[in-house]
């Protein structure tokens, strides 16, 4: 049986790696007047107005590749920040990839890793139009920014909130994390005897949670369909406590926030339950859901209460009040943002 060959990037050189990962775009957007190929990318959105962000995946520090598949990788780098353009209420179109690479990748390597970035440009919609590539002595680096369309007077920011406003939620929560759990205990045994397979069985989704997560391009839709417009929203990156704080702060709002509301599945209760944790702090703090926290007006319930995809789990109150978890037994416990912080 033969093996498939390595190509070291040093064979191929700077350009003629980009020409490789670039020769399989394909533009989709009549908005992308030029896209790779030049000093910079031209877009042209008439009425809409562009929203950009930007994020960092670091090696060591938000991945570990001791059990992330690369393709995996690609595809989350550009899912994340997908998400941050939802959360403005937002539609991705075109998005720029750079990649700083240590000498221990192969071209083949970081082809994989752009499989994956394709695969999430195809999901969502999104033209590649731009980027870089360095060298880099310590691992590897994607750094990756996404630039969306909305409608004037559409965008939603994090400062809209308003006391009495419905705190909603999509999807469900902690799955991520609990995900991680497992991946870094099955890692953990592997370090001590790598004959030893590992147990995953019966976790495939608390794993694509955490290895391959989806952003919800999904609900911009819907809201357009059922005439929601949200009146503050954030994605859910750094765990539900941490992002319910920001809404707050921003908008100078309070929260009542019902323990017995929050979404959680089936497979991540049944891994917290496992591993000795409560399924609640794996939601509360655990964060990387990418699932979209929002305000509604109570106005706006008739026309979200039927979605089986949102579901309400608190309302916002006076900033006097605080930012509250109701428990089950009636209890107020002061929110803390105990999220994953990533400059640790």
């Amino acid at each position: 049986m033969s093996k498939e060959k390595i190509t070291s990037i040093a064979e191929l050189g700077e350009f003629g790696l980009i020409d490789r990962l670039t020769e399989k775009i394909k533009i989709r957007n009549k908005s992308t007047i030029k896209g790779v190929g030049d000093d910079a990318a031209i877009l042209e959105f008439g009425e809409k107005q562009v929203v950009v962000s930007t994020d960092l995946l670091t090696e060591g520090i938000h991945f570990n590749l001791m059990y992330v598949p690369l393709q995996h990788l690609g595809y989350k780098a550009v899912a994340v920040n997908v998400s941050d353009i939802c959360a403005m209420n937002a539609v991705p179109r075109q998005m720029t990839v750079s990649i700083a690479l240590s000498s221990k990748f192969s071209v083949e390597a970081v082809e994989e890793i752009y499989k994956g970035i394709y695969t999430a440009c195809e999901r969502y919609g999104v033209d590649l139009v731009g980027g870089d590539t360095t060298s880099s002595l310590t691992g590897l680096t994607i750094c990756i920014t996404v630039i969306g369309e909305v409608e004037k007077g559409k965008a939603v920011l994090r400062s809209g909130a308003k006391p009495n406003d419905l705190l909603c939620v999509t999807g469900d929560l902690g799955g991520a994390y609990m995900g991680l759990q497992l991946l870094e205990r099955e890692n953990e045994v592997f370090k001590v005897n790598p004959k030893v397979q590992p147990q995953l069985d019966g976790y495939d989704y608390i794993l694509q949670r955490q290895l391959r997560p989806e952003a919800r391009v999904d609900m911009i839709g819907i809201f357009r369909k059922t005439g929601v417009q949200p009146t503050s929203m954030i994605d859910i990156s750094d765990g539900l406590s941490s992002e319910i704080l920001h809404l707050c702060k921003n908008s100078g709002v309070g929260c009542n926030l019902y323990e017995e509301k929050v979404p959680l599945d089936f497979q991540t209760k049944k891994m917290a339950e496992e591993l000795n944790i409560n399924p609640l702090v794996a939601a509360l703090n655990g964060g990387e859901d990418y699932e979209l926290l929002f305000t509604v007006a109570q106005t706006d319930f008739d026309k979200i209460k039927n979605d089986p995809d949102i579901t309400i789990i608190g309302h916002m109150t006076e900033a006097s009040e605080g930012t509250n978890l109701i428990t089950t037994g009636g209890s107020k416990i002061p929110l803390i943002a105990q999220g994953w912080n990533h400059g640790k």
